[in-house]
């Protein structure tokens, strides 16, 4: 893969006929990266949890782009009967998938339990989109030059699985369970990049973290000291842009010569801002007993078995 240390948003190709679904697509990264897509001719579907704020979203990308093709879905991926629900919609009125772009996420709130029983940040940033992923991936086969992005964190590299307190009901930590979150996202796409390799299949898994942005995960967040930190003492000082942190999904999602297996992040100091490059991955995201086990434990919280025929 070629260095992509001057890549910009200019760089995307013509994606005229190509189906990208992008979760979490109203805001932030994911409304960065859904305009983008949106206005180089990508037929996006917006996969959002409220769907009054996608279709805000949608009068937003196309007011001066009028041909724009975009479709709002509601899902909630905390929810795994949404997930399911939403699969079978887009299953239903798609026969193909180019990409889909693993982008939604949920930062530090205290400790709540999703609709069936898990810890809400691995509930919605991990297990919602496991299972999306699994339930789409023969339409994602069908794809032209199909691929699947995942966006972790640098938080990644803090994190730690904790197999043996998954919900955090022996010690609940935020912080922490968001870094348990972002890095089995991480832990993930690298197992689902191995897996699709070995079964030969043309879909690629690309992961990309967008280093120090300025989205509303972090104003959005209930816990008080993570708000003041992360987005009004550091944000202002070090965040960039949305349409700047979505550089590396994008790259992930679009550039030709973006390789399975790659983490995608920004080229600058401490990977907080800049253009894409390829970056590394922390040790514990590819380690391949950690990997075999968040698989198998993900295929049976959430039911959903990958098919890789």
């Amino acid at each position: 893969m070629t260095e992509p240390q001057s890549w910009s948003a200019d760089h995307i190709p013509d994606l005229t006929g190509r189906v990208f679904v992008v979760t979490g697509a109203n805001s932030g990264l994911g409304l960065a990266t859904t305009r983008a897509l949106a206005h180089r001719g990508g037929h996006v579907v917006l996969a959002v949890r409220d769907e009054e704020k996608g279709r805000a979203a949608v009068q937003d990308i196309a007011a001066g782009h009028p041909d724009t093709r975009l479709e709002v879905r509601r899902v909630d991926l905390a929810d795994l009967d949404s997930v399911r629900a939403f699969a079978d919609g887009l299953r239903a009125d798609h026969p193909h998938i180019d990409v889909l772009v693993n982008n939604a996420g949920l930062m530090a709130p205290p400790r709540t339990l999703s609709a069936q029983g898990h810890e809400l940040q691995f509930a919605a940033n991990h297990l919602g989109h496991f299972a999306l992923t699994g339930l789409l991936l023969d339409r994602l086969a069908a794809g032209r030059a199909p691929r699947i992005v995942t966006v972790s964190s640098l938080q990644h590299r803090k994190g730690r699985i904790h197999f043996d307190d998954l919900d955090g009901a022996r010690r609940y930590s935020p912080m922490g369970f968001y870094n348990q979150s972002k890095l089995a996202n991480t832990v993930f796409g690298h197992e689902l990049h191995k897996r699709l390799t070995a079964a030969g299949s043309p879909v690629r898994s690309v992961l990309a973290h967008p280093g120090y942005t300025a989205t509303n995960l972090q104003a959005a967040t209930p816990v008080a000291l993570v708000r003041l930190v992360f987005g009004r003492v550091l944000g202002p000082l070090l965040a960039q842009p949305p349409h700047s942190g979505a550089l590396p999904q994008l790259y992930a999602a679009t550039a030709p010569d973006a390789e399975g297996g790659a983490f995608i992040g920004p080229d600058g100091m401490g990977e907080l801002r800049g253009a894409p490059k390829r970056v590394s991955y922390a040790p514990a995201a590819t380690d391949p007993e950690t990997g075999h086990r968040l698989w198998e434990l993900s295929e049976r919280l959430t039911g959903v078995r990958y098919a890789w025929a």
